[in-house]
């Protein structure tokens, strides 16, 4: 009883911090950059009107910029790779033995988490094993600093603000420590959680009346599933499978967005990974094709949306998805390499064609995402060519 009653209790002042945020975060929006003393003096103001207590606001004075912070949010030359590089180093050996050892270690947890919040086991997992190689590496930068320093600098503010005070009510319940440390964009724990979810979702896995979700992997089994949960995850729904696409199909109509029955894509003539038909489950699903028409080929569901929600970006969540695949049971996806690729060079010189076209790409910087796939599928259009999403030689040349 002790343990509900502290997480009823933790959920309403979550509830009551967001609340109060959404009620201010308007007149806030545009509060970044300046002088850094005023600016804290104002999130003060803020924090304090949100019902911090005087632990958080002594550890909201005494925060700072950190220059290293910046210099990560600015490099993030990871996501550049494309999606079987970044697989290829992401779905290790290592991860997979550790997985499963996991999963077998902590089953009933799992069982627990799946039958509250509806999602399986390998999802969690591939999430834990991804973050922090399942708690080994949690990062070493002090959250509060890192969420200061991302919330007064202008590129992305609105995002990294609204989790402040949620930190601050964390140190003051003494759920976390004033001098945490976790990921250099704010996250903390074993699965990399922001401030607000550890508020809002976070839960007592084994009864001992706290929430920790740095060193007890059943807080951290049962919170993920809930934070996945609460993204809007579909029990009993499927998330992601392989696929073989034929020759000849209506390019136009693929892409993650495009969801159609999958009576049509198996009318098409999209088989399973081995060749064999599939088996109509009566749900929608998107073609997603990373690589291009040559390339790995996925069915993507509903509970695909879930990832993108983890993290915007499309080489992660294939990646993660294609981890809890694996986990789940599901062979290694076939390696099929695409023809044509550009190189990093190439890419932003693409993108800057493209901009100068008038599309948005988010900015030059060589990475093949969401706005520029949807900007290379509206030129493949437009040149007759197959639209894939992948940009190519010829497009470039055709540019």
């Amino acid at each position: 009883m002790r343990c509900r009653f502290r997480i009823a209790i933790t959920r309403r002042a979550g509830a009551l911090v967001v609340g109060v945020l959404a009620a201010t975060s308007p007149a806030l929006a545009q509060q970044c950059g300046g002088d850094f003393a005023a600016w804290k003096a104002a999130m003060h103001a803020e924090a304090q009107q949100a019902g911090v207590g005087e632990t958080g606001l002594t550890a909201l004075d005494n925060a700072r910029i950190d220059p290293e912070v910046l210099k990560r949010d600015r490099a993030q030359g990871v996501f550049s790779q494309n999606f079987l590089q970044f697989s290829d180093r992401m779905i290790s050996a290592y991860r997979l033995k550790q997985g499963a050892a996991n999963l077998k270690k902590y089953a009933d947890i799992f069982a627990r988490a799946e039958q509250e919040f509806g999602v399986p086991g390998p999802v969690v997992a591939a999430f834990w094993a991804l973050e922090t190689d399942f708690g080994a590496v949690q990062g070493n930068f002090g959250t509060l600093n890192a969420l200061v320093t991302l919330a007064h600098d202008c590129r992305r503010p609105d995002l990294f603000r609204q989790q402040i005070v949620p930190l601050l009510k964390l140190f003051d319940d003494g759920t976390l420590p004033v001098d945490v440390k976790g990921a250099w964009a704010g996250e903390v724990g074993q699965t990399q959680i922001l401030p607000s979810d550890y508020l809002l979702r976070g839960i007592d896995g084994d009864g001992d009346g706290m929430v920790d979700l740095r060193n007890d992997p059943a807080d951290v089994i049962m919170t993920t599933a809930n934070k996945i949960l609460s993204r809007g995850w579909k029990r009993g729904e499927p998330w992601i499978q392989e696929v073989r696409v034929p020759d000849s199909l209506p390019w136009d109509q693929t892409g993650r967005e495009n969801r159609l029955p999958l009576s049509q894509w198996i009318a098409w003539g999209v088989t399973d990974h081995q060749g064999k038909p599939l088996t109509d489950n009566g749900l929608k699903a998107g073609l997603s094709l990373p690589m291009g028409h040559r390339g790995p080929a996925f069915l993507v569901y509903d509970n695909y949306d879930v990832y993108l929600q983890w993290n915007q970006s499309g080489t992660y969540t294939l990646t993660a998805a294609n981890l809890a695949a694996q986990l789940a049971g599901a062979p290694p996806f076939e390696r099929r390499q695409p023809v044509d690729a550009l190189t990093f060079d190439q890419m932003k010189a693409l993108q800057t064609k493209l901009e100068a076209r008038g599309y948005d790409v988010g900015s030059v910087d060589g990475v093949l995402g969401t706005n520029t796939r949807e900007a290379v599928r509206q030129e493949q259009m437009r040149l007759g060519l197959i639209v894939d999403g992948w940009p190519t030689q010829q497009l470039l040349g055709s540019l």
